[in-house]
């Protein structure tokens, strides 16, 4: 068969198993089964009988055998080198750049660990597991026999590296909201208790009022240490992620478990009502989203105005929500130059009867005949009809959001 035919045959059958793997990885949650079908799969398709993936620590600066195929079963969770030029994954994983060694004995520079002399590694192809984010390590494909690589075959290396990157970011991904998820859960289950308890209390004799506030603040402080302990885990991811659809998710989420850390901290010292001044508490949120947002965007001020109103505590929970997803829209999306204003007004009616909130920004504006997710429309509206409320949305030279709600209805403003 002539040479040329050979090739396109061999990218063919390359590209084939790239896309089966691909298929594979994006179904299995299990990275290290992923890393291992990698390896395994690369080995096959490059006829060499070694193949490993190493995972980075910057902790040690050195490279970790994490998973592979063909080495001894001890191999996997060594040391393989430092993350430096002296060995092939360390140069690969420095420069960023594939690595080929097709005879190593001519190296004498190169720092090798024993198994590879043990198991007579002659040749090695190593390139780099980067996503958009920071490099993960490194994979490598190993033969005892002198191995000649082509582009074809590198190409192939790092088209399975692409794959593996997302893996990992998918991976950390996972893992962050899982976590956020199980400890929502647990604070859900706490609020639960403090409902259950709170009615068990009340319900006691007089000489009990002193062990049931002493209990209600107790699992309010409970309540509030968890969501900041969830917050703070979720800051420190933002700072790991690069800019993105990633992390604009990531702090979507810090903003809301942030909104429900103050309505605690509201609830803090309250008796255990269930009712709170929601012109303090958005007083109080704006600052924090204020400083959520203010290393990114210094040239943007925010002002609050907003008259005393209490409400029942759904109530400030869905609006505290509103209020922070709208504010970081607004961040996000209005301010080209960078250079605005956000004003935040709270107004109550004169009869008392309804409250207006109001999120207006002096920026670009945008079409507000597309529902776009990305402003918020659909999580607006459906947050104004869970508080039997209304928004209006306009935009021109800016945007101004108006949600118009009751104060008075049932379930919806409780006695201070």
């Amino acid at each position: 068969m002539p040479p040329e035919i050979r090739d396109v045959e061999k990218l063919l059958r390359q590209q084939s198993v790239l896309a089966s793997f691909g298929t594979f990885a994006y179904r299995e949650e299990d990275l290290i089964k992923i890393m291992t079908e990698a390896a395994r799969v690369c080995a096959g398709s490059l006829e060499v009988p070694f193949c490993k993936v190493c995972r980075y620590r910057p902790e040690t600066n050195d490279l970790l055998v994490e998973a592979g195929v063909g080495w001894n079963q001890e191999v996997v969770g060594q040391i393989v080198s430092k993350a430096d030029i002296n060995s092939p994954q360390g140069r690969a994983f420095v420069t960023g750049e594939p690595v080929i060694f097709e005879d190593l004995a001519k190296e004498a520079d190169l720092r090798l660990p024993p198994f590879y002399a043990e198991l007579g590694i002659v040749s090695t192809v190593d390139v780099i597991i980067k996503g958009n984010g920071v490099a993960y390590g490194v994979l490598e494909v190993d033969s005892p026999r002198q191995h000649t690589y082509d582009d074809h075959d590198v190409d192939f290396l790092t088209g399975f590296s692409n794959v593996l990157a997302e893996a990992v970011a998918a991976s950390r991904r996972t893992a962050v909201l899982y976590t956020s998820i199980e400890q929502m859960k647990r604070l859900v289950a706490e609020k639960e208790q403090l409902l259950r308890d709170k009615e068990v209390l009340l319900a006691e004799k007089d000489q009990l009022l002193s062990d049931k506030k002493n209990l209600a603040e107790e699992l309010q402080h409970r309540v509030r240490n968890n969501l900041q302990l969830v917050l703070a885990m979720l800051e420190r991811q933002i700072g790991e992620i690069e800019s993105g659809s990633l992390k604009e998710g990531v702090e979507a989420i810090a903003r809301r478990v942030m909104t429900l850390a103050q309505v605690y901290d509201h609830l803090l010292g309250s008796d255990m009502s269930r009712s709170i001044e929601f012109g303090a508490y958005l007083e109080q949120l704006c600052g924090s989203l204020k400083d959520f947002q203010i290393s990114q965007s210094p040239d943007i001020v925010l002002n609050c105005r907003v008259e005393k109103t209490v409400l029942g505590l759904d109530v400030v929970t869905a609006l505290g929500i509103v209020v922070a997803e709208l504010v970081a829209n607004a961040y996000l999306h209005a301010f080209v130059a960078g250079q605005g204003t956000i004003d935040v007004q709270l107004r109550q009616a004169e009869d008392g009867g309804s409250a207006t909130l109001t999120v207006a920004d002096d920026g670009v504006g945008y079409d507000i005949s597309i529902q776009s997710k990305r402003h918020g429309v659909s999580l607006v509206r459906r947050l104004a009809q869970q508080i039997r409320g209304s928004a209006r949305v306009s935009s021109g030279r800016g945007t101004r959001w108006e949600l118009t709600f009751p104060t008075t209805a049932p379930g919806l403003k409780l006695a201070g």
